[in-house]
């Protein structure tokens, strides 16, 4: 098995390219996007191994993308981000097939086991 591929889908460039980062530095191939229409069509293209994925985003929010992406591939494991002390939107997620959810800011060795656990039912 190669490198594992992760679509990173926020609109907070600066944290988006800080967890790209740090992704790739533990061996993750990472994609970043922005923007949920532009991670939708390059979703099959790129074919990631998982997606994490902010809810609150301008246009097309997280929960909307996480439900097409579901519908174009429903076995892909999507980990969402949700801030400001927010579960109920999480939650809400994980009833449309998310993997599950984490709170920012983001505690890296906990992202990496949820992703383990995601790509390792």
């Amino acid at each position: 098995m190669g490198e594992l591929k992760v679509m990173l889908v926020d609109d907070e460039e600066d944290f988006t390219s800080a967890l790209a980062e740090r992704l790739e530095l533990r061996g993750y191939k990472v994609f970043a996007f922005y923007d949920g229409e532009q991670a939708l069509e390059e979703f099959e293209s790129e074919s990631p191994d998982v997606v994490i994925l902010d809810i609150k985003m301008p246009g097309l929010g997280g929960i909307e993308v996480l439900k097409r992406l579901k519908t174009i591939n429903a076995s892909v494991p999507v980990l969402l981000l949700t801030g400001y002390g927010s579960t109920e939107e999480g939650i809400k997620g994980m009833q449309f097939g998310a993997y599950d959810y984490m709170m920012k800011p983001l505690n890296i060795d906990e992202l990496i086991n949820k992703l383990n656990e995601a790509l390792n039912p």
